[in-house]
This record gives C-alpha cells, sequence and structure tokens, in this order.
C-alpha cells in the first residue's frame, strides 16, 4: 500500500475497475498525476488495493486522451469544433432523424464505466423524452443473467448479502468465478476467513485457475453444466433431510415443480456426475458439505452469468439457497459478483433495454408513475433492444443513429466484424471518449465528445453489496473535456426538454434520481434511498458510503433482505425456478474440435484503454495466451510458448 503524505491535499474516491468498490485516497503531484493509496475508513476494502488500484497513478496520462469535440468532414478526417457546433450538430440530426423513421431509429449504448448520475440522464433522455426503450450497456454482457434470475426468483434486482457475509461464512462456494484474480479484495476476505475460522472453499469452474489453487474441494465440471451439478444438489437437499421445510412452507412456492425439474436433469449423485463430467466421490463430498453447512454463501460471477443458459444457471443456485432458508442471513446467501464498478448503478437508474427506472419496469402502472414523475407525455411504452439485438438491427437499417459512451463495442460485443459492419452503416455515430482512437471510433464514427474520465468526475457508484460511494474529482478537466450528465443534458435542451434536463451539478441529479426511488414505494419495491433526495451540496460532496435501503421514514435499513422472507413477487414469496434442461448452444465437429472458454487476467482489464498505459501491469503477462491440453497441442503442431491461430464460426 502506498503511503500517503497528510499534509498533502488528498481526495477520497472510488477505484473504477472491479464491481468490488475500493475506496482510493488519489494525492495530486501538481503535474496532472496523482499517488494512490487504499481508503482504511471504506468498508468495501478497509484500505487494501489490487494490482490494478495501486497502478491508477500511472494511468492518468493525457497522451491519449481526446480533448475537444471533433466531428468528421467530408474528406473523412476529423475536425476540431466548438462544443456549441458539436452539440447543435447531433441535436439537429437526432430531430431530423426521429422526424423522418420514428423515435426507434435512435440508440443509446452505455457503459458500466458511468456514473449512476450519467446513466440517471441518458435514461430519462431515452425513455421519458425521446419516447423509446433502445438504450442498453455493456453491463449486459456481464450480469443481465443475474438481473433477470434475481426478478424470477425475488420479484426484484436484488443482492440478498453483503460482503460481511464473506467474513462470516463457513463455506464459499465460487461459481464460475476466478475471484483472487478478478476480485482479489473480496478474495482475499475469504482467505482471511479461512485462515482465522476454517473456512472451506469449493471452487466450480472448467478450468483450473488461481482461485482454484487455494480451494479445499475443486470441482473442474464440463463446461455449461452447472444447472445440472445445483439441480442435483438440490436432489440431494431434498432426499437426505437438509430441507427447511418451514421456510420453504410460509415464504416460497413453485418448490415442487423446481424439485421434480430437478430430478429430471440430475436425479441423483451418479446422474449429477455423469451430466457434468465429474467423479462420484467429488459430487458426493460437495453435496454434503453444502447439506452440513448452515452458514454458506455461493459467489457466481461471469462463468455463469455470460452464458446461453445464464438465467437458468442463477436460479439453479437461488433454489438451493431458498430449499434451506439460506438467505439474507448472516454468512448465508448467493451473491452475484459484479464485473463492472457501476453496473449496480446502472440497474438502479434502469440502464438496461428491459427496466424503466428505480428498479421498475414496463408495467403500465410504473409507466405511469415515472410519466408523472418526469413529467414526460411521450414515455417509452414497453422494452427496447438489448445491446446484441441493438447492433443486429443498426445492421439491418432499422437504427439509424447510435450514441456511444464510455465503452467499445467495436471490441468487447460478440461477433465484432459484424458489429463495426453495423457501425459503418449508421446515419450518425456519436461517441463521448476520453481517448482520441480506439476500434469504435475507428469504425465510422460521426461525431467525438470529450467527456471526463476518472479522477475528473464526480458523482456515485454502486457497488456488489448495494453500496452507494461518491466518485470525486482530484485533477482539473484537460482541454474541453465535460461531464457525460452535462453533454446529454445540452443536447436535450437543443431537443427542446430543456426544463427537465436543467441541472446544475451531479447532486442534482442524486437527488431527483433518489427522489424517484421513494415516490409512490411505501415498500412495495426494494430500491428506496428516499433519504437522500434533499441532500445538501456539500453534505453530497462529504457524503460517506451508504448501502441501500435508506429510507426517508428514518426506520433502521437492515443489511441484508429476505431474512424475514417477504420478497417483492406478486405474492411476496421467493419463487423456485424450474430451468431448462442445460444445452450449449454449439456443439463439437470435426471443423471444430475444440471448446473455447475465456477469462480475465490478473492485471489488465477490458480493451486495455486504462490498464495498457501501466508499464508496471504490462509485466505481470505481457502478451496474450491461449491454454491447451498437452494432448490437443500435439495434435494441432503447437508448442510451449509457440504461436497459435484460433479460428471459430464467428471470425
Amino acid at each position: 500500500m502506498t503511503n500517503v503524505d497528510p499534509s498533502v491535499a488528498t481526495t477520497k474516491t472510488t477505484c473504477p475497475y472491479c464491481g468490488v468498490g475500493c475506496g482510493v485516497i488519489a494525492t495530486p503531484d501538481g503535474k496532472g498525476g496523482a499517488t494512490i493509496a487504499g481508503d482504511p475508513e471504506h468498508p468495501a476494502n478497509f484500505g487494501r488495493l489490487c494490482s490494478k488500484g495501486s497502478a491508477l497513478g500511472e494511468t492518468l496520462g493525457l497522451d491519449e486522451r481526446l480533448l475537444h469535440p471533433m466531428i468528421r468532414c467530408s474528406n473523412g478526417k476529423f475536425e476540431q469544433v466548438a462544443w456549441t457546433d458539436a452539440l447543435d450538430h447531433v441535436a439537429n440530426r437526432l430531430q431530423h432523424i426521429i422526424a423522418k423513421f420514428g423515435p426507434g431509429s435512435v440508440g443509446f449504448y452505455l457503459s458500466g464505466q458511468l456514473l449512476t448520475e450519467d446513466y440517471y440522464v441518458a435514461n430519462k433522455l431515452m425513455k421519458g423524452f425521446i419516447g423509446t426503450a433502445n438504450v442498453d450497456t455493456n453491463s449486459r454482457l456481464c450480469m443481465s443473467s443475474s438481473v433477470a434470475g434475481h426478478r424470477r426468483a425475488f420479484g426484484s434486482d436484488t443482492v440478498p448479502g453483503c460482503y460481511e457475509d464473506l467474513d462470516q461464512a463457513d463455506l464459499l462456494v465460487l461459481v464460475g468465478s476466478n475471484a483472487a484474480w478478478c476480485h482479489p479484495i473480496l478474495f482475499q476476505r475469504m482467505i482471511a476467513n479461512k485462515q482465522k475460522r476454517d473456512a472451506r472453499i469449493v471452487v466450480i469452474d472448467p478450468r483450473q485457475t488461481e482461485t482454484s489453487g487455494d480451494a479445499d474441494l475443486f470441482l473442474g465440471l464440463k463446461p455449461g453444466t452447472d444447472t445440472a451439478l445445483f439441480s442435483g444438489l438440490l436432489t440431494y437437499l431434498a432426499d437426505n433431510g437438509a430441507l427447511d421445510h418451514s421456510y420453504i412452507d410460509e415464504h416460497t412456492s413453485g418448490f415442487a415443480e423446481g424439485l421434480a425439474k430437478a430430478r429430471s436433469i440430475a436425479g441423483s449423485v451418479a446422474a449429477t456426475a455423469l451430466a457434468t463430467g465429474l467423479a462420484e466421490t467429488d459430487v458426493a463430498t460437495f453435496f454434503q458439505m453444502f447439506a452440513k453447512t448452515p452458514r454458506v454463501v455461493t459467489l457466481y460471477s461471469q462463468g455463469v452469468n455470460q452464458s446461453a443458459q445464464g438465467t437458468d444457471k442463477v436460479n439453479a443456485i437461488i433454489n438451493c439457497h431458498l430449499a434451506t432458508g439460506r438467505i439474507g442471513k448472516p454468512g448465508a446467501s448467493p451473491f452475484s459478483l459484479t464485473g463492472q464498478p457501476n453496473a449496480m448503478g446502472g440497474r438502479e437508474v434502469g440502464g438496461l433495454a428491459n427496466q424503466l427506472a428505480a428498479h421498475m419496469g414496463f408495467t403500465p402502472p410504473d409507466i405511469d408513475r415515472v410519466r408523472r414523475f418526469w413529467k414526460a407525455p411521450h414515455i417509452a411504452t414497453h422494452e427496447g433492444l438489448k445491446a446484441v439485438q441493438m447492433f443486429q438491427a443498426i445492421g439491418r437499417g432499422e437504427i439509424k443513429a447510435l450514441w456511444v459512451m464510455g465503452t467499445n463495442p467495436a471490441v468487447s460485443l460478440p461477433n465484432a466484424d459484424a458489429v463495426r459492419a453495423a457501425m459503418r452503416k449508421l446515419d450518425l455515430l456519436v461517441i463521448s471518449e476520453n481517448v482520441q482512437s480506439n476500434d469504435s471510433i475507428n469504425s465510422g464514427a460521426h461525431v467525438l465528445l470529450p467527456a471526463h474520465a476518472w479522477g475528473e468526475k464526480s458523482g456515485t457508484v454502486t457497488n456488489s453489496e448495494r453500496r452507494i460511494s461518491r466518485q470525486r474529482a482530484f485533477l482539473p478537466p484537460p482541454g474541453q473535456a465535460k461531464p457525460d450528465w452535462w453533454i446529454m443534458s445540452e443536447v436535450a435542451e437543443r431537443l427542446g426538454y430543456g426544463a427537465a434536463f436543467a441541472y446544475h451539478s451531479a447532486a442534482d441529479i442524486f437527488r431527483e434520481h433518489a427522489e424517484l426511488s421513494a415516490f409512490e414505494n411505501g415498500g412495495s419495491r426494494d430500491f428506496d434511498i428516499g433519504a437522500m433526495a434533499s441532500v445538501a451540496d456539500d453534505e453530497f460532496d462529504s457524503m460517506p458510503p451508504f448501502m441501500w435501503p435508506m429510507h426517508r421514514s428514518g426506520r433502521e435499513a437492515a443489511q441484508r433482505f429476505f431474512a424475514d422472507g417477504r420478497y417483492y413477487t406478486s405474492d411476496r414469496k421467493g419463487h423456485f425456478i424450474a430451468p431448462d434442461v442445460p444445452m450449449l448452444r454449439g456443439a463439437v465437429s470435426e471443423a471444430r474440435p475444440l471448446r473455447l472458454n475465456t477469462g480475465r487476467i490478473r492485471d489488465q482489464w477490458h480493451t486495455m484503454t486504462r490498464t495498457g498505459l501501466s508499464p508496471r501491469l504490462g509485466q505481470h503477462l505481457p502478451e496474450p495466451y491461449v491454454e491447451i491440453h498437452p494432448a490437443d497441442a500435439a495434435q494441432a503442431d503447437v508448442v510451449d510458448g509457440g504461436y497459435a491461430r484460433l479460428a471459430t464460426d464467428l471470425g
């Protein structure tokens, strides 16, 4: 950890990488950089930082920064223009396209790197005033399965537990999560629990990872068979007297159907082993550990979520916790480890195409409620196109204008070649960014708008345990860079919606966001931070991290949800979900004999726009690599340390 000189002005902010939401202390060096240290008072990390967070000071240079608004001219080159010209151009082009093709011809593609206030304005502008729900986010790729699974089981997108559960659990089950590399600060808490309290760790993953090296039991199951494993577990719990019948009877519905489907998928230890490719002894050991350990947390991440069967995997896990009543209790819950720093904040404001705002959906009562709150008579009345669907619609010529903010879909979306080709067809491609060039900019962007980067941003983010923290500016914005919320508000004004977007600060937006969360709520919705709706500007500036809910009534909110058996479904019960029989989307063939599984490395992040600037981070694994079984390598004439060319049906 880097020591901070207390005599130098420091700023408390949050790390811009994963969803752990670590507190950071930044001390500017007066030369455009800063010294970085962990915040010992932040409850997410208590002063610890991972390798990426520790190297943030090396990523603050301006060499790659986009500093001025740019418009592509008829000669194909970008030309610097004034903000007023850029904003006028964007608004005029949007007005023309909407008038000719309708609001559904416009799309916004957002990022889990945006602050909650940026997300809120984007969502309000599109769904409330332009009148289309074609606004989605790159978080769709990493956690929408959890959102869907939560909503099916709980009636709301609620994370039941908190980080303290990792300290209090006696069994930690990690599914599709290489937490040692992807969520290292949380993994350190798990290891501390193992060392101090003899907690046991089970790792479920098709491949051996850094995380599995610390496991008491490693289950290297076949890809795509997580649903079978947890269906087998539910069957085992039922057959071995490990169910909480009173909790099931009083607080859940659909148990009989869920159990019947689980039996049909994996009706015994032997059937589970056959379905997953695991040894029967290992399956039996895991089932016994789970059944006999009341305090168990099941943590899952991209290996579960980024899957054609992701939502069913989530519900198969939740089913086992509902069946044992191990939910929302100290040391006992299912727990989704979020990949991005503000994917949770985006979910709170409705940053997904199938959400409206403040954890409300596209039901008639919710639409009417948000319409009245926003005073938006032309509010969208149905779900929009999700990320992949949106870019397919662009390819078909149905979406004519796209505004991309803080993400690089030309690299990060599936079938990237098709995405790049689609983007080149757009009549208007606007990109709000803080870098001069990336694959998306080079895919036919017409307008570039310079946005604040980390260190210049001011607003809030929400981490994986529902904790809202301030991200504060500690550097002056370079050039003509502006906050994303300001850019969108200026366009909104030019579109004729100025009265609804007359924000002067991120605090203005936060207060409105908090007010909406409590509007006609009365306990019917999980997300409620109404107590924060009247915070003054100075209170917002100094606001400490807090977990939601924060009710306006002042009643003390519990850290955890659902221990009392009260859910947000129509019948107020937790719902068992009967999953489909797990099947992989693609099959191996003679032409494609191998399965490709992807993962993150410890010291790089997304498309390396930020981490690639750090020499220190580049030393860990300086080149891309592929791991392959020696037998498969020999058959393909691939040698250790040599070159390999990978090909799929998508490129």
